[in-house]
């Protein structure tokens, strides 16, 4: 069975800038075969405009790469703000993070993987599996 996985931004950062105690679960995920990714355009602005502004050459292929590769990519809509708002105010999270939620779940994904803590709200969201690759 494939899991639709939804990384969020700082997973994509991790993998490439993170210590390799940070990258190896990372990688790990991305090379798993019974994965299929998605992702939002707000992890394409969180990750790719910094790098390219920087002239990080390596790490933006490395983000455009991923993000070429992708099943689904969800656009932010009034509908996913809304969603977000709700989800935000259920969950106590961030707005970031809400939309974040609110795009994987847009787009049907089975898990969500994030660097936040485990004792961040986003962990206790039960709409979809949250993972955090922080232990």
């Amino acid at each position: 069975m494939t899991t639709r996985t939804f990384l969020d931004s700082g997973v994509l950062i991790d993998a490439f800038r993170g210590t390799p105690a940070l990258a190896a679960p990372v990688i790990h995920i991305l090379n798993d075969p019974d994965r299929v990714f998605l992702t939002s355009e707000l992890v394409r602005l969180e990750v790719l405009p910094k790098a390219l502004f920087h002239r990080h050459a390596v790490e933006a292929r490395f983000y455009q790469q991923f993000l070429d590769s992708v099943e689904a990519e969800a656009r932010i809509t009034s509908v996913t703000v809304e969603q977000a708002f709700s989800l935000a105010v259920r969950w106590n999270l961030n707005a970031i993070d809400a939309l974040h939620v609110a795009a994987a779940l847009q787009i049907g994904a089975d898990e969500f993987i994030t660097t936040e803590r485990p004792t961040s709200p986003l962990v206790r969201v039960t709409a979809l599996t949250v993972t955090s690759v922080r232990r």
